[in-house]
């Protein structure tokens, strides 16, 4: 699947649309870039890093082709913030996991997090006309190709579940488990805002932008309810082309479903 229906999109021949005054205010003002760039930079490295300890080739292809296309994400954005004149802050030096397990676990799981609430963004965006729809559409093959990488993770997890020695698979589930607690405690910090002890957060708001970021992409009011449901339906269209016998992420749906049975409904303002 993974080979099938790669993308040789090239980003050095995008055509980034001219925008008025209003619009590239809105794109420059969009609190992400930074740590965009950055999470691309990281998943690349990672997952290359993981690729070399995989023995098994067709896997090794495929998480290599993965971190390939997270660096060509990278060039997109790179390429976006010239264009537009985005300023950015320097770059951290990338360095190479020594727990390359470790490392591919996290990254695959925060991707399973974040494309589930960007999926439900992007599509928020191109409904209410916030942005020019020559810049959306331009970004279309990336959202995409973001569908296609948690997809690989999530049977690179049944894979591993099914292969790994049954002595193993204790310790494996135990990392599962740390991961979504490493990721439930990074979120909740950011979102409240970590104090680094001189009055300034010590984690930027950026990494939880795909939770909070409906009123940065639209000028809709849309209620939590309204945009975890919009999320779901946006997540099983975009699967819904690939090989029914492939795994799909399920946390994230299932926590979102569960959460929208106890919302309320809002009700139509009066005129």
């Amino acid at each position: 699947m993974f080979r099938e229906t790669f993308n040789p999109y090239k980003p050095s021949i995008i055509d980034w649309p001219e925008l008025s005054l209003e619009a590239r205010d809105r794109l420059v003002n969009l609190p992400i870039w930074d740590i965009a760039v950055q999470t691309e930079g990281k998943a690349r490295l990672r997952m290359l890093s993981y690729a070399r300890a995989v023995a098994d080739p067709d896997w090794h292809d495929a998480i290599e082709l993965n971190g390939w296309e997270e660096g060509r994400h990278k060039v997109v954005l790179s390429d976006l913030v010239r264009a537009y004149g985005i300023a950015l802050e320097p770059e951290p030096v990338y360095v190479e996991p020594r727990d390359t397990e470790w490392a591919y676990l996290v990254t695959g799981f925060s991707e399973c997090v974040d494309s589930f609430f960007a999926f439900g963004l992007f599509e928020l965006a191109k409904r209410s006309g916030f942005f020019p729809m020559e810049l959306v559409d331009t970004f279309e093959p990336v959202i995409q190709e973001e569908c296609r990488h948690i997809l690989l993770f999530a049977n690179w997890i049944a894979w591993q579940r099914r292969n790994i020695p049954v002595w193993r698979r204790p310790w494996f589930e135990l990392r599962v488990l740390a991961v979504w607690v490493f990721l439930a405690w990074e979120r909740f910090g950011i979102a409240r805002g970590r104090d680094d002890g001189g009055g300034k957060s010590a984690v930027a708001p950026d990494n939880n932008f795909t939770v909070t970021g409906s009123k940065a992409v639209s000028d809709v009011d849309i209620s939590i309810r309204e945009l975890m449901q919009l999320c779901l339906g946006e997540n099983d269209r975009r699967f819904a082309g690939y090989d029914e016998r492939l795994r799909r992420p399920t946390t994230m749906p299932a926590l979102a479903r569960f959460a929208v049975r106890f919302m309320r409904v809002r009700r139509p303002s009066a005129a």
